[in-house]
């Protein structure tokens, strides 16, 4: 019998759907609650705001349309990890309930920008995290940086900065997605792209044959412009953030990056409103997921 970790890798591998990014936090959270219809008036202290938060992401996760059959990891943050959904600790009751593979967010936010890109602030509790995340059986992890500019010595940086945590993600026993944000309105960012892209093939000749990452991407200016990449033998998958574009043009976008899926955060929850019955959330989500599950494996 392959153990959870092989069953969960495989199913990474190989199986369509995509990704569901649930790990807006701290400075975010006021943002998505607004998008979801619930006012800063509704809590008057970060716990009360973390626990609406929750009933929020445990109404997404226990939906009848919220399935490993379309969906096929999560990413949360660490609150969401912490905390329970119908008895069970989150990362359990997606993958048991589920079969939606749990990912953490790792990072600490971003820095000050210089050589027009924001590296990610200092992690010197990740040792750690890693250690609850595993001990919470957390599959993979997620870090996140930013790329304004096409400066080629300030993407380097970035990119290396990325893999030096993904090393000590990998070698902690879990599969780090790295994310080198492209900012989407950047004047230079199908230039930006290019040297994101060399970066990582650099980075990733410098992993040894059983170093795995997962690559999450601003979708590109250039169709299929990171086909070699999608093949890397390195690579478990590419993913897709949405970035700020619409769903409909996230999912445009997707579907002309071959085996490149979504993972999607605000694209995934648009519409979505505290306000919307049980009935009509759960169709409101289910078009969402097969909308973005198409896009994904077309």
């Amino acid at each position: 019998m392959a153990t959870v970790k092989e069953q969960q890798l495989q199913k990474m591998k190989t199986q369509p759907g995509f990704i569901a990014a649930l790990d807006q936090s701290g400075g975010s959270t006021p943002g998505a609650l607004r998008a979801y219809g619930i006012k800063e008036d509704a809590w008057s202290s970060e716990d009360e705001m973390f626990a609406i938060v929750h009933q929020m992401r445990t109404r997404l996760i226990t939906s009848p349309s919220f399935t490993g059959e379309r969906i096929l990891a999560a990413i949360l943050f660490e609150n969401t990890m912490d905390r329970n959904i119908e008895g069970q600790p989150t990362a359990d009751y997606l993958w048991n309930v589920k079969r939606i593979v749990p990912f953490l967010k790792v990072d600490k936010g971003l820095a000050a920008e210089k050589d027009g890109v924001q590296l990610m602030k200092p992690m010197p509790e990740l040792t750690v995290l890693l250690g609850r995340a595993t001990a919470k059986r957390i599959f993979g992890t997620k870090m996140r940086s930013f790329i304004k500019q096409a400066n080629g010595a300030g993407i380097r940086s970035l990119v290396a900065q990325q893999f030096e945590a993904a090393r000590q993600i990998i070698a902690a026993g879990l599969v780090p997605i790295v994310e080198p944000e492209v900012d989407i309105h950047s004047p230079e960012k199908a230039k930006a792209e290019e040297l994101l892209k060399v970066a990582i093939l650099e980075e990733l000749s410098g992993l040894a044959a059983d170093q795995l990452v997962m690559l999450k991407l601003t979708l590109p200016e250039k169709d299929d412009l990171y086909a070699e990449l999608v093949e890397h033998p390195r690579v478990v998958r590419v993913v897709a953030l949405s970035g700020g574009y619409s769903r409909e043009e996230g999912n445009k976008r997707l579907r002309r990056n071959h085996g490149v899926v979504a993972s999607f955060s605000r694209a995934l929850v648009e519409g979505l409103s505290a306000q919307l019955s049980d009935a009509e959330f759960n169709a409101s989500l289910d078009a969402s997921i097969q909308s973005i599950f198409e896009a994904s494996n077309t």
